[in-house]
């Protein structure tokens, strides 16, 4: 098969290169291998994790907040089995639209494993070589498992393990208090697992200080266990459960353990060095604003080649890089990534958090933050928990970042992800006009608390610089 553009690999970087690039006229033929696309996000991560939050949402709601609303249901109780139907159907769904878009844009899914042969040859597994003139390498991530004696028990499960449960663990246990290690917890908390963190460092560590500590006090609240600054040193299947180590002698039990400890790029075994790519295991595929690798007409999009790991990244990449295998010239503009973290409460983010903020502009930095408490609509829904923060810098009014924790917080952060890419000043934000009562009024809020004229909250003193 003799095509313009190749693609390897069908998740969110690469579906999206190959329809974008279908687009611009170019003759395009996807290779996965596995038998739906949509990559691990759509089948084995975003979108499945996503529709287990759903339901224990409308757990917490049954549970919390009904009553209150003057809404009578009787006690809620969780069907584990409708709740995996529900999930399997969202992902069906969404992986079956991916295959339609294919279609109508005349892109070719080439089904099997591809490896590259040379620069300008994919061999597939089992059917003909794919030859192209520009290829996008979207091959994804797999997760990684550190080297701890005892993770090889079948007890211990990654992400995709964990999503493919037909019951509810009495005890779980969580190795990683990132991401993916917080959604779960807050998850099967809700579902009745007892749910107990191990973590090296801290919750979310990559995310702002503040949002940190208001998740762990707020799971400290739900009954989830922290294990902060502690090491797993072994793991121990006794037969019926699992026996955990600590490096300080302290011991834990729990019937099932999610390892998630981070996600690595796949680059290991597709022909990579047939094709003159350099790539680094650790660090995935160099590729630059324009998403081409050191071989000027292949180029590479996603966990394969990002720091980010994220889908919504992944997505935008794909669009670049098939833009530029196209002839035009586009590039990644990587100021305005929203952050968001689907817990209970949820979190989200957009550029720089308050500890980047003050490092890179010192005492020109000012910060704003407006409590939920303090917003109608939240205290309407019962959702009071959290706030919103507004960072900017203070000679011209840059915003700077904005971190939420609170009801919704991952669908508010576009207005942010929107003001930070238009590098609008806090007093754009500030002097907006936002709907009454709504959610999306604490951006505004929390934009005149950081100039020290907030309206529904007392305005407080400037925060003490940071100590030398």
């Amino acid at each position: 098969m003799d095509v313009d553009v190749a693609v390897l690999g069908g998740g969110p970087g690469g579906y999206t290169a190959a329809i974008r690039a279908a687009q611009l006229g170019a003759k395009v033929a996807c290779i996965e291998k596995e038998p739906e696309l949509g990559g691990t996000c759509l089948r084995v991560g975003c979108i499945p994790t996503k529709a287990w939050v759903q339901t224990a949402f409308a757990l917490k709601e049954a549970e919390e907040h009904f009553a209150k609303f003057g809404v009578n249901v009787g006690e809620a109780k969780l069907d584990f089995a409708a709740s995996n139907a529900w999930k399997d159907g969202v992902v069906k769904q969404m992986t079956s639209g991916v295959a339609s878009l294919f279609k109508a844009n005349g892109v070719e899914w080439v089904k099997g494993t591809g490896r590259f042969k040379d620069a300008n040859t994919i061999a597939v597994e089992g059917g003909e070589d794919v030859t192209f003139k520009q290829a996008v390498v979207a091959t994804g991530s797999f997760p990684l498992q550190p080297p701890i004696p005892g993770l090889d028990s079948p007890r211990c499960v990654d992400s995709t393990g964990l999503l493919a449960q037909e019951q509810v663990p009495k005890r779980l246990a969580v190795l990683g208090g990132g991401i993916i290690g917080c959604e779960f917890a807050s998850i099967f908390n809700r579902f009745g697992s007892e749910v107990t963190i191990v973590e090296m460092l801290t919750l979310i560590p990559q995310e702002d200080e503040d949002a940190s500590k208001e998740l762990a006090k707020q799971f400290g609240k739900r009954g989830i266990t922290l294990h902060l600054g502690k090491q797993c040193t072994r793991v121990e299947d006794n037969g019926s459960s699992l026996v955990i180590h600590f490096g300080d002698g302290e011991t834990i039990e729990a019937d099932l353990m999610l390892v998630s400890v981070g996600r690595g790029p796949l680059v290991e075994g597709i022909g990579l060095e047939a094709a003159g790519v350099q790539f680094d295991k650790r660090k995935g595929i160099a590729a630059d604003e324009h998403r081409r690798t050191s071989v000027p007409h292949i180029y590479a999009v996603g966990d394969c080649a990002g720091y980010w790991q994220l889908a919504h990244t992944a997505f935008r990449e794909g669009e670049v890089a098939a833009e530029n295998a196209c002839g035009h010239d586009a590039v990644v503009d990587n100021r305005a990534i929203p952050r968001p973290i689907y817990t209970d409460p949820e979190i989200a983010g957009v550029g720089l958090t308050e500890a980047q903020a003050r490092e890179e502009y010192g005492d020109d930095v000012a910060v704003g933050q407006f409590p939920w408490v303090a917003n109608a609509r939240a205290v309407m829904q019962d959702e009071t928990v959290g706030w919103v923060k507004s960072i900017h810098e203070t000679r011209y009014g840059e915003l700077l970042g904005v971190v939420m924790i609170g009801p919704h917080v991952t669908d508010l952060i576009e207005a942010a992800v929107v003001a930070i890419d238009a590098e609008s000043t806090v007093e754009t934000v500030a002097d907006g006009m936002a709907a009454h009562p709504t959610l999306s009024e604490a951006l505004k809020e929390a934009g005149l608390a950081a100039l020290g004229r907030a309206i529904h909250i007392p305005n407080r003193k400037p925060r003490a610089k940071a100590p030398a």
